[in-house]
C-alpha cells in the first residue's frame, strides 16, 4: 500500500523543512535539497535524520 497522499502533502524534511518526494518504488521519501532518503518501513516513514540514507548526485545511495 502506498503512502497516503494527504500525509505526503504535510510531511517535510526534518532537517531543512523542505518538500519530500516519493521514490519511484514508493519505499522512501527523498529530500532533494539535503540529498537524504527517508525509508518507509511497514507503511511508516522513518523521519529521523540519523536514520536517513545519504544520496549521491544521481539520487542513488552513497556506498559506505
Amino acid at each position: 500500500m502506498a503512502i497516503d497522499k494527504q500525509l505526503l502533502e504535510i510531511l517535510a524534511c526534518p532537517k531543512c523543512k523542505g518538500d519530500l518526494a516519493l521514490t519511484e518504488k514508493q519505499d522512501g521519501l527523498v529530500c532533494g535539497s539535503c540529498r537524504l532518503l527517508y525509508e518507509i518501513k511497514d507503511e511508516i516513514p522513518i523521519m529521523l535524520i540519523d536514520e536517513a540514507v545519504k544520496l549521491g548526485e544521481d539520487l542513488k545511495p552513497i556506498s559506505s
